[in-house]
């Protein structure tokens, strides 16, 4: 396959514009949890609910995962983007100036966020259709160092926004950039129908999304891909949800977790930028085992400047997943394929939750640093025992 280069992907405008927005989404989403966690913990004085406010608009992504996603390939990929910018900007706006008790501040983040993995699916399908060929792995490669980026951003301008205006005023500004990004999408975005071609002929959306798992997991293929894309993160989440206790202090952990999302966007792009597609497939095995080599050092308790760089380094191989995004798409019906990513990524998302609450509990028992050296322990195993899907299947030789 043709190496593709950064500069033919952004050559791409509906590309473009999916970076344009996809910045703005992060970037809000990020300033939107922060400010939201401030405002239940101002009211509550409670560490655990600022905490359970901080992740609820992630723990909807099992249910949604679970009942929703067909619906990423009913609808036109370019309406589900603009509705899930809507349905942000209007939450963001209730949760700042309706005065809900906050039971009602984390049922509205719950309940809306249900539909959340539909919007992120619709998304991600679109990209192999615009970029095609190794074009579309760089296309991944730069949202997720985006992603680190926003992130970061996101989280010191969240700070200065509540600052300086309060959660109340914080929430209105990610509703800002909601509406900006939905305008980005509806102006400069084409429009292109939903994939399904039979869709007539289907039943309700949460019998054909349950029918579609079932076919994607059945499938050894798909199901080994998935694999490999969800368990080595869940020991990487375990390991980093363990940070602030490491530490001790909200202010040094974002050092450590900072430095982890910079590692991230170096690996992604050194790896998109400087492998060639067969190269990056090869790595997808050593990278995922680098995934969890640091974090064992976190045994021999490692002070704020050791932790960043071993976090760093750890998080650097999270771009082992670009050697498996080709297998990925390649393995999909094309009609199925936004609810084959949107599975991807619920079940991600519901295996971080999971890694961080197992590796919390270890870390009541054992304490946070052997606890996230056990975690760096399992994700080495876990790559180890996925190495017959993470090492791709070597080319067929021509016979004669």
């Amino acid at each position: 396959m043709k190496s593709a280069t950064f500069g033919e992907v952004f050559a791409v405008r509906e590309f473009r514009v999916l970076f344009g927005s996809f910045v703005l989404l992060i970037g809000g989403d990020v300033i939107k949890m922060l400010a939201l966690s401030v405002l239940v913990y101002a009211r509550t004085g409670s560490p655990g609910l600022s905490a359970a406010a901080y992740m609820a608009g992630w723990l909807p992504f099992i249910l949604g995962g679970l009942f929703l996603l067909s619906l990423a390939d009913r609808v036109p990929p370019r309406a589900l983007m603009i509705a899930g910018e809507l349905v942000r900007a209007v939450t963001c706006l209730v949760l700042a100036y309706a005065g809900l008790p906050v039971w009602g501040l984390l049922a509205l983040v719950l309940v809306t966020g249900l539909f959340s993995p539909v919007f992120f699916a619709a998304r991600a399908a679109m990209l192999p259709e615009i970029l095609p060929g190794d074009a579309f792995v760089l296309g991944r490669s730069v949202l997720n160092v985006a992603s680190a980026g926003a992130q970061i951003v996101g989280l010191a301008a969240g700070g200065a926004f509540l600052g300086f205006a309060g959660p109340s005023g914080a929430l209105a500004v990610t509703a800002v950039l909601s509406l900006a990004a939905m305008v980005v999408l509806r102006v400069w975005l084409p429009r292109r129908p939903a994939r399904g071609a039979d869709q007539e002929t289907r039943g309700s959306a949460v019998r054909e999304t349950l029918r579609v798992n079932r076919r994607l997991v059945a499938d050894g293929r798909v199901r080994g891909l998935l694999l490999a894309g969800w368990l080595p993160c869940v020991c990487l989440a375990g390991a980093e949800a363990m940070v602030v206790p490491y530490l001790g202090g909200q202010g040094q952990a974002g050092v450590v977790l900072a430095a982890a999302a910079g590692g991230m966007a170096v690996g992604e792009f050194a790896v998109g930028r400087f492998a060639a597609p067969a190269v990056r497939e090869r790595l997808s095995l050593p990278l995922a085992v680098l995934l969890g080599v640091p974090w064992i050092g976190f045994a021999l308790g490692p002070g704020i400047g050791w932790a960043a760089v071993l976090a760093a380094v750890a998080a650097a191989g999270l771009a082992y997943q670009l050697g498996l995004q080709r297998r990925f798409v390649d393995a999909v019906p094309e009609d199925v394929r936004g609810q084959a990513f949107g599975l991807q990524s619920a079940g991600l998302m519901t295996g971080q939750a999971a890694g961080a609450a197992l590796v919390g509990v270890l870390g009541e028992a054992i304490g946070p640093g052997p606890a996230m050296a056990v975690a760096g322990g399992g994700g080495i195993l876990v790559a180890l025992a996925l190495a017959g899907v993470l090492r791709p299947s070597p080319a067929p030789q021509p016979v004669g």
